[in-house]
């Protein structure tokens, strides 16, 4: 038994929490930046195969997968988020077994539960589709990836809990390149080969949801045989001393999970608010016809989302490596380490997507073009929604961190606040300023909810608010900086490229991302705050590159 401790030590590298934030965040970033990469570029080829139905085959995409969102987290009730906060409870207590005996029970009831809300979503399919009878197939054919989301949850939960976000990203590459391999495959054979029916189309490129779904599950469960030797010896060397019963463990998952459901909602609730309300609203006072009403829909909803929530998903999977690590540091009373590790969460934060907001905001015009149309009126509410994408991302870490320090409860009711204003607000924006006026009252629902748990944080953790400030501050300048810069570059290449071609467009954006991120990385290694936030590694860099 020692020998094989010893083997154990050896091979596991202590790592403290900002290393282990730097190493989870790059996983995370990997797998959501790539799979969100993944599943904008398929935009290009399958919005020009729907032809002149393009902005309505959209409209009903989004339609059906943000119910889909929906159901999804009511079908995992809160489950990665719980049981990461769980397994990493009771492992930073040395009760292996316990978190493992929450993982395995876990499992059976969420395959239980996944059947339940995938039968629900199927039937209730025409209630929800609101009248739309298109929509009604569409969600159908997502009600299948229900089926198995659930348990592959709780797996993804399971691994975060343990601080490994390997295997939940590499299963999300691969749940994206099989759903998008099915979805432009299916398109294609519908569109261009047979019928020419667009609802088809968007029915088969819903249900590729499904396709992904197995690929994922089947690497997770590869991931999961593979590490199974060392989770048995720890389990065998737990500590031995909590006694809990797993009906006991049951009611404290669900207890955690509520919450996590009701806030991990929060974006598709505003969407949804969006979705049941903008086309009424708007056909009050306007003359628009109903298809002009949902083009204009996709144009502030669809369309931009594919493409502003590459840089939330930088949020999300920041969220996801930090939770385990708050709960880590707040379960074993580490004050001094747990005020560092929120002020470097929300500085890592910024410091990732301050710059890629910017970016995209100078580059809206060809990246819109490259994967819709050339189209005054979709650059501009992609330029709001970039806006818009960064109080999102604010508010998933912000949030996350809050029912990481067990305020679950006011997690929840400072949601409800925005929520209401996001209501509240949400006519007079649009009377105001039509389609960009739903994006102004989820920015400010948003954006006052996250102000407000970032109060309760600094409340109960005390974090260096002075500290965190300034180094946001100069997060902003060296994105301006390296914004001008970005600027020179693609205005040098407007006057030798149309940026309303595609190829030329796509030639645009590759050349500015590379000057972008050599401007910025040059930056942030010079006035070293990339030390301050990457540790180590980035001195290396400034060793390598010779940057004093």
């Amino acid at each position: 038994m020692p020998n094989r401790k010893a083997s154990f030590d050896a091979t596991e590298k202590e790592l403290n929490a900002k290393e282990k934030m730097v190493r989870g965040s790059l996983w995370m970033t990997i797998g959501n930046v790539f799979s969100r990469l993944l599943g904008a570029a398929y935009v290009i080829p399958w919005y020009a195969w729907m032809g002149t139905d393009a902005n309505i085959a959209n409209a009903l995409f989004n339609k059906g997968y943000n119910i889909y969102a929906l159901f999804l987290m009511i079908a995992t009730a809160g489950i990665p988020g719980a049981i990461a906060k769980q397994i990493s409870h009771y492992n930073s207590l040395n009760e292996y077994g316990i978190s493992r005996r929450l993982f395995r029970r876990t499992m059976v009831i969420m395959g239980v539960f996944g059947v339940a809300c995938s039968g629900v979503m199927y039937l209730f399919a025409p209630i929800l589709a609101d009248g739309n009878a298109d929509l009604i197939p569409v969600m159908r054919a997502l009600s299948a990836a229900i089926l198995i989301f659930p348990m592959m949850s709780v797996i993804r939960g399971y691994f975060q809990g343990n601080q490994n976000m390997m295997p939940s990203a590499v299963s999300q590459i691969i749940e994206q390149i099989a759903r998008v391999f099915y979805m432009l495959l299916m398109t294609f054979i519908i569109m261009k080969v047979t019928t020419g029916d667009y609802v088809d189309a968007v029915i088969q490129s819903t249900f590729a949801a499904f396709i992904g779904m197995l690929g994922a599950f089947a690497a997770l469960i590869w991931f999961y045989s593979k590490q199974k030797s060392r989770m048995n010896y720890l389990v065998e060397n737990s500590n031995n001393e909590v006694q809990i019963s797993e009906n006991h463990l049951i009611k404290e998952m669900i207890k955690q999970a509520i919450p996590f459901i009701i806030v991990g909602s929060a974006i598709t609730l505003f969407k949804l608010v969006d979705q049941y309300t903008f086309e009424r609203m708007m056909a009050s006072f306007t003359n628009y016809s109903p298809k002009q009403l949902e083009a204009l829909f996709s144009i502030f909803s669809a369309n931009p989302d594919k493409l502003v929530m590459i840089t939330v998903s930088l949020a999300t999977g920041m969220a996801m490596t930090s939770l385990p690590l708050v709960t880590e540091a707040y379960t074993k009373n580490e004050k001094p380490e747990l005020a560092k590790l929120i002020s470097d969460n929300i500085q890592l934060l910024l410091f990732i997507m301050v710059p890629a907001t910017l970016g995209m905001i100078v580059l809206a015009r060809p990246m819109y073009a490259l994967f819709y149309i050339p189209e005054t009126l979709g650059v501009s509410v992609l330029i709001e929604a970039s806006l818009v994408g960064l109080v999102m991302g604010y508010f998933i870490l912000i949030s996350t961190t809050l029912q990481g320090l067990y305020q679950n409860r006011e997690a929840i009711l400072l949601l409800g606040v925005g929520l209401i204003i996001k209501v509240v607000l949400q006519y007079p924006m649009i009377r105001m300023f039509e389609t960009y006026g739903p994006l102004v009252s989820t920015a400010v629902g948003l954006g006052g909810s996250a102000l407000l748990m970032t109060r309760s944080i600094y409340r109960i953790t005390k974090f260096d608010l002075a500290m965190t400030a300034k180094r946001i501050l100069l997060i902003g300048i060296l994105g301006a900086v390296m914004s001008f810069i970005t600027w020179l570059v693609r205005s040098g290449l407007y006057t030798i490229l149309n940026p309303d071609r595609k190829f030329q467009a796509f030639i645009i954006i590759m050349v500015c991302v590379i000057f972008g991120i050599i401007s910025y990385g040059w930056l942030a290694l010079r006035v070293r705050l990339a030390d301050q936030l990457l540790g180590p590694k980035a001195r290396k860099f400034r060793r390598k590159f010779r940057i004093k």
